[in-house]
């Protein structure tokens, strides 16, 4: 075995163009997969701690349009927050949401921005960090003082390096003193998408009379009491509105795992649209081989001629195809690592190049070195050493 080896690799070093034609497809296919799966590998790490940065005990209430029942309309009411605090001890902060796109004015820029109405539990909930000032708070929303809070990014387009706590923004003609802005140190989730002006639900609500609730927005005391501050806040939403079997749930954890799922099958689609090309450089080792078997049909007589059996001629030239393989897939690897690496600094997210990923995709180019190599290998062992012998 190892002295066919060796001669594989002799015949690499004395065909090295061909050698690295032949090999082309190979490097490409594994490059692709190992770039593919560690770049995929690595947003899924990134999604799941910017999650977890948020809270793992974090869920959202909100109204299942999709029922036929005309109760289904029922909105949410700010007492219905107070209720369910008071019933439900696993519910630490809850806090109501809705927002719309809109055009605010701050400083002299003018731009179309998230404005959303919620309460000081939010900040809470969603582990919101301050740069500078504060988040309103619930005698803010009390006394429907007409405060916001704006993130650093919006801060920075209106402002400029002035500070923007004590300036004004205005949202549909209301004017409004910016008592604070949240920090970019905040999770990602947060902070990435849209800019966004905070405001007291009841001041939201008094410039944009047609809106409601749209969800409720909590955190349970712990993450193993989520389930059952999820399930306790349905039930007294749906015994205060008459309205059971209305309301539909979703915790952080849920979202979790969907996402989860969605990036897995997502990497391992495209992973294996990636691969086609491991099938494609299979063929060129096949096609190759075949050649290699035509070029050395008289070594191959001689061999048999001096007692090299059928088997020996068969371990020789599949060995060569596997070598010629796993050769492409080291380099591939390799390729693949640096790519991967590339890609994410420019993504912004760590790769995730495991060792396991390696060995696979090693193994992988191995056995494409053994599919595609059988038919050639056979032809060689099958060839008559008279014949072969008689050819030039």
């Amino acid at each position: 075995m190892w002295e066919s080896i060796r001669v594989a690799l002799e015949g690499v070093r004395a065909n090295k163009l061909r050698s690295f034609l032949t090999t082309l497809g190979i490097v490409i296919g594994i490059a692709a997969v190992i770039a593919v799966v560690a770049v995929g590998q690595g947003g899924r790490a990134l999604l799941m701690s910017e999650m977890e940065k948020i809270g793992t005990n974090i869920f959202a209430v909100y109204i299942d349009w999709r029922s036929d029942d005309p109760r289904t309309g029922r909105e949410f009411l700010l007492q219905d927050i107070e209720v369910i605090k008071e019933l439900v001890p696993e519910v630490e902060y809850l806090a109501p949401s809705s927002s719309m796109y809109m055009q605010v004015r701050g400083g002299r820029v003018n731009k179309s921005v998230q404005v959303m109405g919620t309460s000081t539990d939010y900040s809470h909930i969603r582990n919101l960090e301050m740069q500078e000032g504060r988040f309103f708070s619930d005698a803010d929303s009390v006394g429907r003082r007409k405060v916001a809070v704006i993130d650093e990014e919006l801060a920075r387009e209106f402002f400029n390096n002035t500070s923007p706590v004590g300036q004004k923004v205005v949202v549909r003609g209301t004017s409004l003193v910016v008592v604070g802005v949240i920090s970019k140190g905040g999770s990602m989730l947060e902070m990435g998408g849209s800019q966004k002006v905070y405001l007291p639900f009841p001041v939201y609500q008094s410039i944009f009379p047609w809106s409601s609730i749209s969800s409720l927005e909590g955190s349970a005391v712990t993450k193993e009491q989520v389930d059952i501050a999820m399930g306790q806040t349905v039930k007294v939403l749906e015994r205060r509105h008459n309205t059971a079997g209305r309301y539909a749930s979703e915790s952080m954890e849920q979202q979790m795992d969907i996402a989860n799922q969605i990036t897995g099958v997502m990497t391992a689609i495209i992973a294996a649209i990636a691969g086609i090309s491991l099938f494609v450089g299979g063929i060129g080792v096949m096609n190759i081989m075949l050649v290699s078997v035509t070029e050395r049909t008289r070594e191959i007589g001689i061999r048999k001629a001096l007692g090299a059996k059928r088997r020996d001629i068969l371990v020789q030239f599949l060995i060569e195809a596997v070598v010629l393989c796993c050769i492409g897939g080291v380099i591939g690897i390799l390729l693949g690592a640096g790519g991967a690496y590339a890609i994410a600094k420019v993504a912004g997210w760590p790769p995730l190049v495991s060792w396991w990923t390696a060995l696979i995709a090693f193994l992988f180019s191995a056995a494409v070195g053994v599919v595609f190599g059988v038919l050639p290998a056979s032809k060689a062992s099958r060839l008559d050493p008279i014949e072969a012998l008689r050819r030039d």
